[in-house]
């Protein structure tokens, strides 16, 4: 797929990775940029770099009749970029109720689910197109002191496979993006190595270009993923020693 002369949706544009695809969409030449977030004033200073091409759009993936909406108004969409997301640092057991672990599963896998059902046929109808999930490497192995996070975004790797295979019929490309750990706001509480939020866009759009369905941002991320394959229950006990506060 051709990212030049493109139309994209970002969701979670105003967010620190959400912020670096605008702006790599951008630099690659895309045609026009639907920029998503829940209060769209949060997008002034994203949108001021380019007003002409990027459209700020009132998204909240968790809520239905806000993605009709955004379906409805951004019908020439032709790369979907599922970056909104969150992440609340809880244990399983050690959270005092299941209110974080229904949130997170809310945005992180629910809210991309409905993004990715309602453009699916937009998609199919502008040719094909593509999706683009950002999920994480804790995908693949739960850290404990995170440990609902990494089971939304487990649950959403398992749906971006299952997706891939339902539209790959009408040539639409399903991307799982699966950084370390990103150099955000998010991730103060966690020690290096921290991958940028601008490599990840940009190692996010090369998949597109190059069309390669698995992408891990960062030499954590693929370290990990050589140690999945490798020693996956030493790395898991690894991961478990990082308890929740």
């Amino acid at each position: 797929m051709q990212i030049k002369g493109a139309v994209a949706l970002v969701t979670g544009a105003n967010g620190g990775i959400g912020q670096n695809y605008v702006e790599a969409l951008r630099n690659e030449g895309v045609e026009r940029i639907y920029a998503g977030a829940r209060n769209p004033d949060s997008l002034s200073k994203i949108v001021a770099i380019d007003s002409q091409r990027i459209i700020p759009i009132q998204l909240d993936v968790t809520d239905e009749q806000s993605v009709k909406a955004a379906a409805n108004k951004c019908s020439d969409v032709t790369l979907l970029i599922n970056n909104a997301g969150i992440g609340l640092l809880k244990g399983f057991i050690s959270a005092t109720d299941l209110s974080s672990a229904r949130a997170e599963m809310e945005v992180n896998y629910f809210g991309a689910l409905s993004m990715c059902r309602e453009f699916a046929p937009i998609l199919k109808a502008n040719g094909g197109g593509a999706i683009v999930n950002m999920l994480t490497i804790l995908a693949k192995v739960n850290l404990p002191m995170n440990a609902s996070y990494c089971a939304s975004k487990a649950a959403t790797l398992s749906m971006t496979q299952a997706i891939r295979a339902e539209l790959a019929a009408q040539g639409t490309l399903v991307i799982g993006v699966m950084p370390g750990t990103v150099d955000t706001g998010m991730s103060q509480a966690f020690p290096p190595p921290k991958v940028s939020p601008a490599e990840v866009a940009k190692a996010a759009l090369q998949a597109v270009i190059d069309e390669i369905e698995d992408v891990y941002p960062g030499e954590q991320a693929t370290q990990m993923a050589a140690q999945l394959l490798e020693d996956p229950k030493g790395l898991e006990r690894l991961m478990g020693k990082m308890l929740p506060m």
